[in-house]
């Protein structure tokens, strides 16, 4: 897949198949787009690809909310070129693109630079100042601007459309098997591995302290079944996410202890895989009830089927 960092140098006029969104997580709604995006692309011989921005629209709009993503600009890349898109295009969201309007977007964006003969778009895709873009507009303009124009419909997750924002709130929720149905993989970290307070080792229960990506949300705070990824090779896992309250932390922590293995690895980039949810972070009443609760995680993480 190609990545094109920077939309003012492009002057490629390749006809394209194309999507617009921000595509974070690249989910089953989303891998549904994509899918159609490859069928059109080879049936009408068009390349295809995507327009995404970065960094996200809603740190412009509501810079307060500290928005966190299911995946950095590194993952959606992987994940979108796994599923096949050609061209990759990041627009950046600043203030000369964002007060296009809808029509100004098709004409100077769509037509004249990235020279769409076929578009697709989401469900509830809008675009342009003040949301001012939308289906019916590019319905309107489109044989004028020579390209066709469809709008897939969203995939559902019992009674509710599967959405970015569905499963972040799943994941805030601790709901981890659900995340994964809507995204179709399991939902991952990676970071390199950090010193921190090491009370782990003294207790028999050694963790690798993990340092997030601070864009990524993580998981509800608790305990968690995982694979482990060290040097290409699987462990399995469980993962705390708290401010281990049992020995009065007050600092948020990542820590991974990692069954049948004994190795340095400070300063390593591991990854992991969220499998289960395990319960809820405990401020248990001393260090003995927290290893007891240790060992039934680890009991019960040896017997998960991975």
């Amino acid at each position: 897949m190609k990545i094109i960092e920077n939309l003012r140098q492009y002057h490629d006029q390749t006809p394209l198949a194309l999507s617009i969104g921000m595509f974070d997580g690249v989910h089953l709604g989303h891998q549904k787009i994509i899918n159609q995006l490859n069928e059109i692309s080879q049936k009408k011989k068009l390349e295809s690809g995507l327009l995404t921005f970065w960094p996200h629209p809603r740190t412009i709009f509501s810079p307060g909310d500290d928005l966190k993503l299911l995946s950095t600009l590194e993952e959606k890349s992987y994940l979108l070129g796994k599923h096949g898109v050609q061209n990759l295009f990041l627009q950046e969201f600043d203030e000369d693109f964002r007060n296009l309007t809808g029509e100004e977007f098709i004409q100077q964006i769509l037509k004249e630079k990235l020279n769409v003969k076929h578009l697709i778009i989401g469900h509830d895709h809008t675009f342009g100042k003040n949301k001012s873009g939308d289906f019916n507009l590019l319905q309107k303009m489109a044989p004028e601007m020579g390209f066709e124009v469809e709008q897939i419909e969203a995939v559902n997750f019992g009674e509710k459309h599967i959405s970015s924002t569905q499963i972040r709130n799943a994941l805030s929720s601790g709901k981890i098997k659900e995340a994964n149905q809507m995204l179709d993989y399991h939902y991952s970290i990676a970071g390199k591995v950090i010193h921190g307070k090491k009370i782990g080792r003294t207790i028999g229960y050694p963790t690798a302290n993990i340092e997030i990506n601070s864009l990524k949300i993580l998981p509800k705070k608790g305990a968690y079944i995982v694979d482990v990824y060290v040097k290409n090779e699987h462990y399995k896992g469980m993962l705390s996410i708290g401010t281990n309250p049992t020995v009065f932390g007050n600092t948020l922590s990542v820590e991974v202890y990692i069954l049948d293995f004994d190795h340095d690895i400070y300063g390593e980039e591991i990854s992991v895989n969220f499998r289960d949810f395990l319960h809820q972070e405990i401020k248990f009443e001393g260090l003995d009830h927290l290893i007891a609760r240790l060992d039934e995680d680890k009991l019960l993480t040896s017997n998960f089927n991975f």
